[in-house]
């Protein structure tokens, strides 16, 4: 088993805590907040040995061998410098940094220091991501041309990020609060686009105010023949995380909140009945997924699981001395996209 500590209790905090308390593979030995409060609660809550307000003491105390940071995303570098230095490896919450720069200082720092660092890319890990990969994989859907990712989220609709008072540290990003996100939808994006040739994105404040920099995102990147459309809306209901990949043969369709998996594409019978098949198998789809959301509604399934996948293939990497499902690539073509989006912005309300 791996020493394992988390700095930060939010909300996240959750998903992390519980795969920590109940993983044969990790010891909780210490969980770290500003609030002592926080710390001792999660630390009780979640089987930790020891509640810790000061990082420097946690490390030197407990000497962990995997530190998890999930602290607001402007202080993930100067957590994760300390972490790596104390010997350390890192799964960090994402962004991993502010922007590409930052990260790839600290990627040297972690080479330096002969040490892993991860960025929490869960979605990717998702039951019906991987199902779309293998079938682009196995040459289902033809050549991949197209890849359209949308999240609606009620972001300006209460919660901690609309609160005037205690301004959330998430506002402090390049994006603001659509920074905070916007890793989900472009570490997606990359395993389909080679390249990111022509990057156009048009940003909004459409509900106002000077507290959000930004609550709209319309973008389009084009690499090679490969066109990646994003769309962040606050504006628009249900909240959803759709995700669409196209292809010369057919596409399949999910959204990752309420998980289906649609998918059209040349059947048997040729292409007569190929309309009639996939409106067959796509309806049963549909009504299943129905009933799987139901009870994963009842069992607290969240669409997090990938995130148990991750960890699990991390940590599984770390022991058996491997490299994580999450590397260097991934990180850097991600950070990469993210920088040019919010560099080529080009301000819709003016």
């Amino acid at each position: 088993m791996l020493k394992a500590a988390v700095v930060g209790t939010g909300a996240i905090s959750k998903e992390h805590l519980s795969y920590l308390s109940a993983s044969d593979m990790a010891e909780l030995v210490g969980v770290c907040d500003l609030s002592p409060v926080a710390a001792e609660y999660a630390a009780q809550r979640y089987g930790a040995k020891k509640a810790h307000t000061d990082l420097e003491q946690m490390l030197s105390d407990e000497q962990p061998e995997v530190v998890h940071i999930l602290t607001p995303p402007h202080s993930h570098k100067a957590i994760a410098e300390t972490c790596l230095k104390a010997g350390a490896h890192v799964i960090c919450e994402k962004p991993i940094a502010a922007n590409l720069e930052e990260f790839e200082a600290l990627w040297q720092l972690a080479r330096q220091c002969d040490r892993h660092l991860i960025e929490d890319q869960n979605y990717r890990f998702n039951d019906p991501i991987v199902k779309i990969n293998n079938m682009v994989r196995d040459g289902v859907l033809g050549d991949v041309k197209e890849v359209d990712i949308r999240l609606c989220l009620k972001v300006r609709d209460g919660g901690p990020f609309a609160n005037e008072i205690l301004k959330h540290p998430i506002h402090r990003m390049p994006a603001g609060v659509i920074h905070d996100f916007i890793t989900h939808m472009a570490c997606l994006a990359v395993n389909y686009l080679p390249s990111f040739d022509s990057v156009t994105a048009l940003w909004n404040n459409h509900g106002g105010g000077e507290l959000f920099k930004f609550d709209d995102l319309d973008a389009l990147v084009v690499g090679g023949d490969v066109h990646g459309r994003f769309r962040f809306s606050a504006q628009t209901l249900p909240e959803s995380f759709s995700v669409t990949v196209r292809g010369t043969e057919g596409f399949a369709e999910t959204d990752l909140f309420q998980p289906y998996l649609k998918c059209v594409i040349p059947r048997a019978g040729g292409q007569q009945l190929s309309p009639l098949v996939n409106h067959f198998v796509n309806g049963f789809g549909l009504v299943k997924a129905s009933f799987v959301n139901f009870r994963n509604k009842l069992m607290q399934r969240t669409p997090y699981h990938g995130l148990q996948v991750l960890l699990d293939k991390t940590y599984a990497a770390i022991i058996a001395g491997q490299q994580p499902p999450v590397g260097y690539e991934d990180m850097k073509r991600t950070g990469q996209l993210i920088d040019l989006l919010v560099n080529s912005r080009a301000d819709g309300n003016d």
